[in-house]
């Protein structure tokens, strides 16, 4: 047992474990983890529908006139404008969750992620509008970046806030639950849309998934307004209203008052940066771009591809719970690592074997694929990122590291593995660029903390 989790033992009741013991407080639980659920169902959803729409259909519905490749590669490029909004969001939304509350921010960016990822659907094509269609596109990939770079970790924190510490790996990772949500939904959908002729996906039927995804978006919005403040937030500042009006040197000393600066320590910042570099490149190759490249360059059918998102998606309902529960059981940083492993030795013989062209080979490294780097990993890196921070600055520090990490990684894969394909015209440099991303991840496990059952109410970063 770790340090951190004696500390946590020997500690008197946290706030979430007060609050839980009644039952206004287990329905408040109930409320939040719905609304969380529901958040990041709508983040992946646009993820997932993007990523699906960038893959199979946006060269032929936004960019007609160039060679294949280059099309895919412009796909991926207004794909990746929306990593580029995603760390102003996390800043200016961040340091609102900080001072504002976490309630105030979410109820916010569901509505911008919602209402940006609808009017997608909306868009006339180039054939209708010419150069506009994108331009428009990518105004919205923004909006949706914008309001995203914020809500992911928002609702990881929420979540994190609200769990008991013995149980927090397992009760976070219904972040990764919420994810695996959005993806499951969307390449339902897109399954469905691909039963119509190859005309009438590119002419209209590409836009359903983006217009039903309004309805999460409603759900999720109203639950979220109903919902109460985390109990870690209520306490922090109940404590600093008791200690600025404190008159005793010895109350004043048991925690300091007022606000701590942003970037006093750096250290957590820089391995949430590492860790989340290590997740969220192979996740965005893995679930993302190996679908452009099967479909596009290797002539696989699009239902394997959307197929093996399926499948991979309703495993994840087992894999991220377990992931969670294993970290709750052995520690996040040991459970992290061996994750980043698997995804090295992964990646090598993952784009081999999809050169056999087989739609079971294919398929199963595609499943393979999601589950080690878009679920498992996910679902233990909603816990270590909360743990990893102070009370004060959390919401900033973790939103900021995880959007930096991920237009570091997650943003630019798709558009760095098409370059390379591109250019070299073969799959080795891509396998060896995946490797890269997770080895980020694997070494960073070395410098990382311990954090599991770590007391959210400390005001000092885990490291």
């Amino acid at each position: 047992m770790s340090d951190l989790q004696s500390s946590v033992d020997s500690h008197k009741q946290s706030a979430a474990e007060q609050r839980l013991a009644t039952p206004e407080g287990r329905l408040e639980f109930i409320k939040a983890t719905l609304s969380c659920w529901l958040g990041t169902t709508m983040e992946y959803v646009d993820f997932a529908l993007y990523g699906l729409a960038a893959s199979l259909v946006f060269t032929d519905v936004f960019f007609p006139e160039v060679d294949p490749a280059i099309g895919l590669l412009s796909s991926f490029a207004t794909y990746s404008v929306g990593f580029i909004a995603r760390p102003i969001g996390a800043i200016f939304f961040g340091r609102l969750g900080d001072r504002k509350g976490r309630k105030f921010v979410l109820v916010t960016t569901i509505a911008l992620m919602g209402i940006s990822t609808t009017l997608i659907g909306f868009i006339p094509s180039y054939a209708t509008i010419g150069i506009c269609a994108p331009l428009i596109l990518v105004i919205l990939r923004f909006i949706q970046g914008f309001g995203a770079g914020a809500e992911l970790s928002g609702a990881t924190v929420m979540l994190g806030e609200y769990a008991p510490p013995k149980r927090r790996g397992l009760i976070a990772s219904i972040i990764g639950i919420g994810s695996n949500s959005g993806t499951l939904i969307a390449s339902a959908v897109w399954l469905l849309v691909l039963k119509l002729d190859d005309a009438d996906v590119i002419d209209w039927g590409w836009r359903i998934p983006f217009i039903l995804s309004a309805l999460i978006a409603i759900a999720a919005t109203l639950i979220r307004r109903h919902v109460r403040e985390t109990p870690v937030f209520e306490q922090e500042q109940k404590e600093l209203k008791q200690l600025q009006t404190a008159t005793t040197p010895q109350l004043a000393a048991d925690k300091p008052a007022g606000k701590t600066s942003l970037w006093a320590r750096n250290k957590a910042f820089f391995v949430m940066l590492g860790l989340r570099i290590g997740e969220n490149g192979p996740s965005y190759l893995a679930q993302g771009f190996v679908i452009g490249y099967v479909v596009k360059s290797l002539g696989v059918a699009k239902t394997v591809a959307t197929t093996a998102v399926f499948v991979a998606s309703l495993l994840g309902f087992l894999v991220i719970p377990l992931a969670g529960w294993l970290s709750d059981r052995f520690g996040r940083r040991i459970v992290y690592r061996w994750f980043c492993f698997l995804l090295m030795l992964y990646a090598i013989p993952a784009y081999m074997f999809l050169e056999t062209r087989d739609p079971f080979i294919v398929g199963s490294i595609i499943v393979i694929g999601m589950c080690l780097a878009s679920l498992g990993i996910f679902g233990v890196q909603a816990a270590y990122g909360v743990e990893m921070f102070g009370v004060r600055n959390r919401y900033s520090k973790m939103a900021l590291a995880k959007e930096l990490g991920g237009i570091l990684s997650g943003g630019t894969a798709s558009l760095v593995a098409s370059a390379l394909l591109s250019h070299y015209h073969t799959w080795w440099p891509i396998a060896i660029y995946f490797a890269a991303m997770a080895g980020i991840g694997f070494f960073t496990t070395f410098f990382a903390p311990e954090t599991r059952g770590r007391d959210l109410n400390a005001v000092e970063d885990a490291i």
